[in-house]
Order: structure tokens, then sequence, then C-alpha cells
């Protein structure tokens, strides 16, 4: 223990010693035998504990002996002192030379020094008024160690607190030290954090503290009560407030922690829930957050007075504006006399005449509600008074916080310009255009500020640039091509442009493909878009030939598309474009082909079709007509697409095809967000087509037709709808032919997907809201459900049965289409083979199946998430319907970052 050594002569000095030793007992560091923590980080010495209590008992003066004869001070000398100088010591003290010493002089000494806080001892020695004052200066800090934090980390503590390194220590500022870290955990709901701080003692007077942190549970809100309440239950009434009763299906929900500050949110939540209701006397009488006796959890008590509901009276507007009419505008009011009285309903329609007069030119339009309230027949009676105002116009238009996009991006989304109207209608619509862009933050809004002149507005765009690059990375896994990455990178505002710049590579153990993108949506800084895109894909099919995975067709195409844009009106747009596709469909010759043609029997009637070099010339508009609120992620407005192409304009394909889509946002309020999507399309041929035999075939090429399935369609793999052909294998066949199974495992069977003439799709999906915790994390659940089909094409020749066969002599093995056995399916008719001639060394049996305009419907649920690493999406998806052929799929991911 480190103790205080009296040196005092006069009379009483024992005993002044020993009150000392109490109080250096209490205001310096006791040594205690272990902390472990402590000891762990501080290789020199050993941590004890720091006294923080409030109330120190006062330093204890030397005895004076009452019966000695007065001293007069003749000098006064300090010792001890090593970092400050004696004079900066003696003006911390009133005894002066010359002054009387006495007992309650030398008391003054002690409890002046003992104020500054700079001391852990002092002791006075005083030898015929040769007074001495022997001095130990506090330590000074060498660091500050933080132990048992983990929710809260150091750089969140640290700048908190008042102790630092090279600071001399002090007992307050570590008492206000640990009344802070105490109170950064309450903020994170921790009450029941504790914090013990600990010295560790080093050489040359310096020290290390030690603050161990018991940071305690997160304290939840237990339960909610509501006192007063008649006529809603209290179940209906905590729906409507943010603090919620912590429970296990609440487990990701942040409203569950006690937050004074939401405690008083929630009142006034209750307040404007009993205004809607018509209780305009509703008042909350007082709100009580309990904590339990372990300090984990707390309770809330809410007492109300729910009053006397209400209905509308009179509803009246005066107006002072001359394009007003208080007589029509009160007619087309949502609120009628009669109606239970909503003070909500009146707050909208405040900001509604504001509104319109704001589309007048009526920025500064004040819309004041004057109420008169009866008692009597419990009606509130409301009249909308307008005051008059000044038309406004736009004196200019201020652009601040882009450092890399250019002005001119912003402005031309502007809807208004210097000199025009004030319109506020415009305003918003401007705000929506720039949101879209998708460049700056998304509670982005116009804001409004006085003029030089009471009819001038200036409008300012104060955006806050985000990134704007895009690398997004995607990977899956399918029956049909196995793996799958994909990864795409692209710039939204190229050089601060507003220009679109990509690209784009896909791979996957069958497929392969790049593009490049370039986008200008002002061309020549006009309203006319340009787009230019170049790519190239390969594609290699697959099918299983005894157990073994084969590649059946390549399929190669290289070409361009260049687009341009016009707009019609404000919402409406025009798109033109032109295609030239050069495609090479080609099959293993060694594998697929006998004499140098292509063998149905091998490769199937479908592959036959499909190869061969074709090059497409394609001419092609779009109808755009656009309302949403914004693009990136839209919460209301509408969105249709018509879109026509016509192959033919050269090349050698030639075909019609019309497409549509259609989009409609609904905001339902409190975060909700319904939405229907529909689409369709149409291709057909303009001329017909035959194979080498002169029969003829679908007038659409297989790489021409619609397919469907993920990711449009949820719940289905890859191309898994619509038409196809089937070739499923037998094992265990005799020489025969006879007998044999099928594979009950799909991935066995041979499952070419070949596409359809028409097709449709639609979704109705559900954005749900999560508590706000969720909401910062960037989580958005939504319900699904997707139905649609794709069909009509002419059937590709199929063998019902076809057998392998072996010559004894020569091991040339050939294919045969064979009859089925009525009465065994499986098995061919006797005689359909030269059987002395040729053994059986494999069968299989081809069907087209799924060629069914039926919808196929799923439901599912499905989470986007603002992750860290960029935009994730993750679907679980139930089929409800399907077709004979369809590949169901259950599971599907997807996530990105962006730079």
């Amino acid at each position: 223990m480190i103790g205080l050594n009296s040196g005092l002569t006069a009379p009483g000095a024992k005993r002044a010693s020993a009150l000392a030793g109490v109080l250096l007992a209490t205001t310096a560091l006791v040594a205690l035998p272990d902390v472990a923590m402590a000891a762990a980080k501080v290789k020199a010495g050993k941590a004890v504990p720091i006294p923080t209590e409030a109330s120190v008992p006062a330093p204890a003066a030397p005895a004076v002996d009452a019966s000695a004869p007065v001293q007069t001070v003749r000098s006064i000398i300090i010792e001890g002192a090593q970092r400050l100088e004696a004079d900066t010591i003696l003006s911390y003290i009133r005894l002066r030379v010359g002054d009387r010493y006495t007992q309650a002089s030398a008391d003054q000494v002690l409890k002046d020094l003992y104020a500054t806080e700079l001391f852990s001892d002092v002791q006075l020695r005083n030898a015929d008024g040769a007074v001495t004052i022997q001095v130990k200066e506090n330590p000074v800090v060498n660091r500050i160690i933080l132990e048992g934090n983990k929710r809260l980390k150091e750089e969140k503590i640290l700048p908190e607190i008042k102790l630092s390194a090279r600071q001399i220590f002090t007992r307050s500022k570590v008492r206000a030290d640990v009344s802070r870290i105490i109170e950064l955990y309450k903020r994170q709901g921790r009450f029941a954090a504790s914090v013990e701080p600990k010295m560790v003692m080093l050489d040359q007077n310096r020290v290390d503290i030690v603050f161990e942190i018991q940071e305690g549970p997160k304290s939840k809100v237990r339960q909610i009560n509501i006192i007063g309440n008649d006529t809603f239950s209290d179940s209906e009434l905590r729906g409507e407030m943010v603090t919620k009763q912590a429970r296990f299906f609440r487990l990701f929900s942040s409203g569950t922690s006690y937050d004074p500050d939401r405690l008083a949110f929630d009142q006034q939540k209750l307040r404007q829930y009993y205004l809607t209701k018509g209780y305009a006397d509703f008042r909350v009488v007082s709100a009580v957050a309990e904590l339990t006796p372990d300090k984990r959890d707390f309770i809330i008590t809410y007492v109300v007075e729910e009053g006397k509901r209400y209905k509308f009276g009179d509803v009246k507007v005066d107006s002072q504006l001359r394009d007003f009419d208080g007589e029509v505008l009160a007619k087309r009011l949502p609120l009628k006399k009669g109606d239970w009285y909503n003070a909500k309903l009146v707050e909208d329609t405040v900001d509604s005449l504001t509104e319109t007069a704001g589309s007048f030119g009526y920025a500064f339009a004040d819309v004041r509600p004057d109420f008169q309230r009866n008692k009597d027949d419990l009606t509130m009676s409301v009249t909308f008074r307008i005051a008059e105002a000044p038309r406004v116009y736009v004196e200019r238009v201020d652009v601040n916080g882009n450092t890399l996009t250019q002005d001119k991006v912003i402005r031309r989304e502007f809807r208004l310009a210097e000199g025009d109207a004030f319109n506020s209608f415009q305003i918003k619509r401007s705000s929506n255009r720039i949101k879209s862009l998708g460049y700056f933050q998304e509670k982005f809004e116009v804001e409004q500020k006085p003029g030089t002149a009471p009819d001038r507005i200036i409008l300012e765009a104060n955006v806050e640039e985000k990134p704007t690059g895009q690398l997004q990375l995607s990977a899956g896994f399918s029956s049909l091509e196995s793996f799958i990455f994909q990864a795409s990178i692209q710039q939204n505002n190229f050089r601060g442009r507003g220009q679109t710049v990509g690209a784009s590579v896909d791979y996957s153990r069958y497929s392969r493909s790049v593009q490049l993108s370039f986008t200008e949506p002002y061309l020549f800084d006009r309203n006319v878009s340009f787009g230019l895109d170049v790519y190239r894909r390969d594609y290699n099919s697959f099918r299983y030939l005894n157990s073994s995975r084969n590649t059946t067709y390549k399929q190669a195409t290289t070409g361009f598309q260049a687009r341009i844009g016009v707009a019609l009106t404000e919402y409406m747009s025009l798109v033109g474009r032109y295609t030239l596709n050069f495609d090479d469909v080609s099959l293993d010759k060694g594998l697929y082909y006998t004499n140098g043609t292509c063998d149905p029997f091998k490769g199937g009637f479908y592959l036959c079709d499909a190869i061969g070099k074709r090059t497409s010339s394609i001419l092609g508009t779009s109808l755009i007509y656009d309302t949403l609120d914004n693009r990136m992620r839209p919460t209301r407005g509408t969105q249709f697409v018509v879109g026509g192409d016509v192959a033919g304009l050269g090349g050698s394909v030639k075909y019609a095809r019309i497409t549509a889509n259609a989009a409609k946002y609904f905001s339902l309020g409190k975060g909700f967000v319904f939405s229907l999507r529909a689409e369709g399309g149409a291709i057909k041929p303009l001329s017909k087509r035959y194979d080498e035999n002169g029969l003829e075939v679908d007038g659409i090429r297989l790489t021409d037709r619609f397919f469907l399935g993920e990711p449009q369609l949820r719940g289905f793999d890859i191309r898994g709808v619509g038409p196809r052909v089937l070739r499923k294998f037998y094992a265990g066949v005799a020489t025969d032919g006879t007998g044999g199974t099928v594979s009950a495992n799909r991935n066995d069977w041979s499952d070419d997907a070949v596409g359809g003439r028409y097709y449709y799709l639609g979704h109705a999906e559900l954005e749900l809201p999560l508590g706000s915790g969720a909401r910062e994390l960037g989580l958005r659940p939504s319900i699904f459900v997707d139905a649609g089909a794709v069909f009509s094409v002419k059937a590709p020749g199929t063998n019902p049965l076809v057998l392998q066969l072996q010559n004894k002599t020569t091991g040339e093995t050939i294919y045969k289409a064979v009859t089925a056995d009525p009465a065994s399916p499986g098995n061919p008719i006797a005689g359909s083979f030269d059987a002395a001639t040729y053994n059986v060394v494999g069968k299989f049996a081809e069907s087209f199946v799924g060629n069914s305009a039926k919808p196929r419907v799923s439901v599912g649920i499905g989470v986007n998430w603002n992750s860290p690493f960029g935009p994730f999406r993750i679907d679980f998806a139930k089929v409800l319907s399907k077709v004979d052929g369809d590949d169901p799929k259950t599971f599907t991911f997807n996530v990105g970052t962006q730079f």
C-alpha cells in the first residue's frame, strides 16, 4: 500500500499524520493483488482501483498546540516538486511570509493544494516559523486502455473522454470519464453497463489508466402498458408506436430497444392517431419508463385521456388570391361536413391547397386552417384562409455540392429556367428527374429560397454525390449450365457528363459473352439520346450421352446495335434502333455427322435444323411512356413500353416482332410499395423455311425465339419454361433391344429448350417495410407472385424409340428408329432390325413437351440488401403451376458491388 509519512514537528503531529494517511488512502491508489486483464496488457506494475466517489474527507491539517507561543512564518520552502515551479505552487496557497502560523492556516494550505488535483500527497513541517511543504505530484498519464468494450469500439469512446496520454492524472477527470462512458452505453440501450477504472504504476511517475467495462445486455422494452384507452385496444395503439415490445419474432428490429427520444416521439404518434379518428381533445397525461430491478429491461406506462369524438362542421375556403374561388375550392375538398374529424386530412388539404397555389405561380402562398370547435354538438368547423401573395418568378437556379458532375447535367433536368413563372408541379418534376439520374442522394429535393424581391425566388439544387460506378458480380448453379459467373463494370456518370460506359462478361462451363456499351443521353447538348452496343456471345449447348456430358451445338454471335431517342413530351419518348448480327451455329462433325450431313439420330432434328450461318439486319423502334418518381427505386408511377422490330432489310433472316411491357407502382404508406408488371411478345416469320428434305419447318429460327425462366420467372431454372425436346436414355438394355429402365434423375436426360413464338409474363410484388435498424442496413424484403408462359412453335421431328446398333463383325455403330411395342412402349417390335447382324448397345426415346399457353405460376419471398459489398438479392420460390417438361428451381441469389 502506498502510504503518507508525516514529518510534522509541531505538537500533535502524529495525530495529523494518521489523518493525512487516511486522506491519501482515499485520494491515491490502493494496491490490490490481481487485475488479470490489465496486467495482461501492461507489463510494468499492477492495476489498482481508482476511487471515484464524489465526496472525500477533507485533508487533515497539522495539529497546533494552543498553549504554544504564536509563531510568525519566516520562510516557506517547497520540496518534492518535479514538473511545477516552486513559485507556481506558492501561488496556489494563501499562506505568506509574515503571516501567523495557526492550525487554520495549515489546514487551508492542505485544502488549497489538494483542490488543484495536481498532487497525490502534501506534508507540512514547521520549525520555528520555517515552513516546509513536501509535495508529491500526481502522475502523468502514459496511455488509456479500454477492456471489455465489444459493442463500442475505441474510436467511438476515446474522443469522448477527458483523459488522454501526456495529461496529468486527476480523480475528477476519471470520475467524469466513467460517467461519460456509461452515458455512451445508455445511448446504445445498455443501461446495465458498468465501468471500473484502474491504474498501473510505471516508472518516472507515469501511469496507465485502465477502464474495465462490463457492457451488459441491451436493455429492451419488456412491456408497454396503456391506461385510459376505452375506444382502441392496447395492441392497436402499440401498432402505431415506433417502440415495440421485445418478442422473439422481432429479433432484427431495433424498435425493441429503449430510447428516451423515441418515447417522446411515440407520444406524438399516439396523439396523431387519435386526431385522425376524431378525438380532438386527446392528450397523453403521463409517460413513465421504469427500469426492471435486474436493469435488463424497461416497462413503459402511458396514461391517456381520449376525450369526445368530433365530426366536421362547416368546411369553407376564404381565398384572397384572385385566381381562386373559395366556394369552388371548398366543393372539391376531400373533407365534408358530417364526416369524422381527421387532423391528417386537414394537413393534407393544406398541402394540397399550397401546391395548387404554387402551380399558379404563388410560391409563398400562406394557407392556414382556422378551427371553430363546438363542444355542444361535438363538431369542428374548418375555414382554410389563403392570404394574399404575389405571383413569383424564378430569379436564378443554383447548383451546389457537385464536385464531379458538371452543372449542365443537373440543369438540363430542371423543368424551370431563370425568368419562368414559378410552378410547384414543375419543381417536383425536376426533383424526380434529378433523383432518377442515380448520381445523388435518394432524398434529394429542390430547395426554394426568397429572392431579392418579394416576387422573386431562388431554386437551389444542393446535391450530395454518391458512387456512380457499379461492379456487378453474380453466381448461380444451373442444371443446364452448371456453375454460372457474371461480371459487369459500368460507370453511369462518365467524366461527370452523364454518359454511361460499361463492359460485361458472362462465363459458365457452356457459355461466354463480352459486351461494350456507351450511351450519351444528350447528344450535342440537345434532348436526343444516342447509344451503341458491341458484343460477342458464344454458347455451347450440351447433352448427356451414356451418362457423359457432351457439347452439342456451338452458337457464336457477333454484332452491334445503335440507338437514338427523341423526347416527344415530358413523359413520352421515341427510340429507334438498328441491329446487325452475324450468327454461326455449328456441331461437332465427328460426333453428330454421318456421311457429311447432320444425323438426326445423333444430334436430333432440333439441332440439325439450327445449324448454319446467317445474317440478321434488324430495324426497330420503341415508344416509351414513363411517369415513375424514381427509375432506380420507384415507389409510384407508371411505365409503358411498346416496341417493334423487322428483320429483312438485307441479311438472311426475315421476321416481324412486337413486344410490350407495362408497370404500375403504388405507394401504400408506411413503407409498403405494391407493383404490378406485365410483358409479352410475339414474332411472325416473313418467309417460309424448309429442311434439306423439302419439309416445312418453323419459320422462326432457334436463336430468334422467346425463352423464359430465371431470372424473369422466379421458381424456374434458366430457360426452364416452354417447349423443349427431352431425350430419355435407357439403362440395362438387352442386346435384342428389350428391357431397360429410364433414369428418374432429370440430369441424366437430354433437355433442349426450343423456345416459342409467343410469350407473356406477369408479376405482382409487395415490398415490406422493416424497422429503422433494418432500413439503415438497406434490407428490403418482398413477397411476389409470378406467372407466365412461352409457347407456339412448330414441333421439331422426334423419334419415339431409337436403338444404337453395333455391327457384330465390323464394330460399326449406327442408329435406327424403330416401332415401339404397344404393349410395352420401351421395347421394339420384333423384326424392327437385323438381330443377326447387330447388337443393341443403347436405346433412347424422344418427346416434345411444354408447348402450352397454360400459365406457370410461382410464389415466393425475396430480399434486397444494400450490403457493404453492394446490392444483394436472394429469392425463394415455390412453383404452384407447371406443365410436363418444365424445370423448377427454388433458390437464386445475386450479389454486386459499387465503386
